[in-house]
């Protein structure tokens, strides 16, 4: 779903772009002023060679683990599947970790069955209280799926050889776009139909992040969903809705900033679960 939406708001904005400008033809904007110096871009030229040379090297790199797995393990591992799941995620992650936390959770949680739905929470909150970027959390997700799914008699190597795994495809791809893309980067910003499809990307970002929101909610507020993903009204979980109300309550109506907000039902929370 989350490929579909951003894919949709790329089509349907480049093609109303393209229509329109070729509707009523305008003189073309001056083009803005570059980011970078050019004369700093002398060694990072664009053209097919060089762009062949990187494609040679980094998709090796990429994909090297993965098929490693897949002969040595089978299609059917799960380290295999670790591999190929993530390796999509890293290429379809457009606004950062939120806007692809919910495929991510959809599919270990539903799809796979690497995690539990308690887990990929826990994943998030251990992800959101410490340094570094969120989308970390997949590498909890990996070892879990390995520790778990794919353990065997050694089930704390099996995770961590899941976590570096997953890291590995995750990480890897974004060199291959930033060093394959930055040469172009300067062209592109000039192109009117794609800065147009780029700005709908980032509203159909917000809906996707709106979506991993409800997804993470409902989990957490709720004991059981229906198949369709439908709260079960009579499993609301008091305490987790009495800590919502509260941090929606502090955040806005007392315009505490999040750190405070965090804190105090971080506390709250470890309280209500020792005493209970």
């Amino acid at each position: 779903m989350h490929r579909a939406i951003v894919l949709s708001a790329i089509s349907m904005t480049f093609l109303g772009s393209t229509l329109a400008q070729a509707q009523a033809p305008a003189p073309a904007p001056a083009a803005p002023p570059p980011i970078i110096d050019a004369g700093l871009l002398t060694q990072a030229q664009p053209s097919a060679s060089r762009a062949i040379k990187l494609l040679a090297l980094w998709l090796p790199l990429w994909f090297a683990p993965v098929l490693a797995c897949a002969w040595w393990l089978g299609a059917a591992s799960t380290y295999t599947q670790l591999g190929v799941f993530f390796s999509k995620m890293a290429v379809v992650t457009f606004g950062g970790a939120y806007a692809v936390l919910t495929y991510v959770a959809q599919q270990a949680v539903e799809r796979f069955a690497w995690v539990t739905p308690a887990q990929m929470l826990d994943g998030l909150g251990l992800a959101e209280s410490t340094p570094g970027p969120l989308i970390m959390v997949v590498q909890f997700v990996g070892f879990l799926a390995a520790y778990q799914v794919a353990a065997g008699d050694h089930p704390l190597l099996s995770g961590v050889l899941g976590a570096l795994l997953t890291v590995w495809v995750t990480f890897v791809p974004c060199f291959l776009w930033i060093f394959l893309g930055a040469p172009y980067i300067e062209a592109l910003r000039g192109n009117v139909a794609l800065a147009s499809a780029l700005a709908a990307i980032t509203a159909a970002v917000v809906g996707v992040i709106a979506n991993l929101a409800l997804w993470f909610a409902s989990h957490v507020l709720f004991a059981k969903l229906a198949s369709s993903g439908i709260p079960q009204w009579s499993t609301l979980r008091p305490i987790p809705a009495a800590l919502t109300a509260l941090a929606l309550l502090l955040l806005f109506a007392l315009k505490w900033n999040l750190g405070r907000t965090l804190v105090a039902c971080a506390v709250l929370g470890a309280a209500t679960t020792m005493l209970g």
